[in-house]
């Protein structure tokens, strides 16, 4: 399939609407934050990997063990059932789209991948799109005209076309292929992982192989490493998350911990300085995170647990920097 996707310039990128971008969503609400719960249990056994959030206080979490989604309340700490459970199907990144109410998620029924976009309230599904040649489908943005998706064991992203205001059109996914400095992975090890976009029309991705951020070209592919100044650097990395001009690591630094960065945009592209790097003490090997409520809130994946099927599972509320 052929897919028109937007061009990608320096100019845009240098654009001081890119960098205002940044600035203006960057502002905390820790006052807001310090009421909320510290963690919302799980279900025993739901073996979470990806969470997102919206509207307001409303959070979804995935399932690797049958592929269900639950939702909840990050105030009140409710858990329910959105999509029920299937044999055979492993749910990883999800991305609530607040356009169309839809939460998007990558995973597989066996050894298929698929990107799914499921109805925030009902739960349906709403559209299936099969991958062809799929191996780990990880983690996934969503953008005004596509879904971006990275496969951790193929160095490409996947990409499914939207139409207006963000609705699924039904259509096949295109692939554009990892480039310039991007480092090539070995086919068994988790390469690609998270994946945010920035202001401007690049992409940041991480790398959980190597570590470090990188800028890549939505439309050629073409990769770039960020500079990231201060702190001990991005050693690994799971899920991204980024408001505004902060952008958050999920175990970049530590496997109980979440990176954080301040982004601003040069004359050569974006770089990033370290904040911090926060943690709790309920954080068991975090997996993703999502910022809602004036809060940053990790899933603990827990791998490696014992009898992981029957396991407690829980989600962390973190300060933000």
């Amino acid at each position: 399939m052929s897919l028109q996707l937007p061009s990608l310039t320096r100019r845009t990128l240098l654009t001081s609407a890119a960098t205002g971008a940044l600035l203006a969503g960057a502002s905390s609400t820790t006052a807001q934050a310090s009421r909320l719960p510290a963690t919302i249990a799980l279900p025993n056994g739901i073996r979470p990997e990806g969470i997102t959030s919206g509207p307001g206080a409303t959070f979804y979490v995935g399932s690797l063990s049958d592929g269900r989604i639950v939702t909840g309340s990050l105030r009140t700490g409710s858990v329910r059932t959105l999509l029920p459970g299937a044999t055979g199907r492993s749910i990883r990144g999800l991305f609530h789209d607040p356009r169309t109410g839809l939460v998007w998620a990558v995973g597989n029924v066996g050894t298929v991948g698929h990107v799914w976009a499921v109805d925030d309230r009902t739960g349906a599904v709403v559209s299936d799109t099969v991958i062809p040649g799929a191996v780990f489908l990880n983690d996934l943005v969503v953008t005004r005209r596509a879904v971006y998706v990275t496969d951790s064991q193929v160095d490409r992203l996947t990409v499914v076309p939207l139409g207006r205001g963000g609705r699924p059109l039904g259509a096949a996914a295109a692939f554009v292929p990892l480039g310039g400095v991007w480092p090539a992975g070995d086919g068994v090890n988790i390469n690609a992982n998270g994946i945010r976009d920035l202001p401007g029309g690049s992409l940041v991705l991480n790398n959980s192989r190597v570590g470090g951020l990188w800028e890549v070209d939505p439309t050629t592919g073409v990769a770039r490493r960020i500079p990231v100044s201060g702190g001990p650097g991005i050693v690994s990395g799971d899920g991204l998350e980024r408001r505004g001009a902060t952008l958050w690591n999920v175990r970049g630094s530590g496997p109980n911990q979440v990176a954080v960065m301040r982004l601003a945009c040069g004359a050569d592209g974006w770089r990033a300085t370290w904040v911090s790097a926060v943690t709790a003490p309920t954080l068991d090997v975090p997996s993703t995170a999502t910022y809602a409520v004036g809060a940053l809130w990790a899933v603990n994946a827990r791998f490696g647990v014992p009898s992981s099927d029957t396991a407690t599972y829980s989600i962390s509320r973190l300060p933000t920097r």
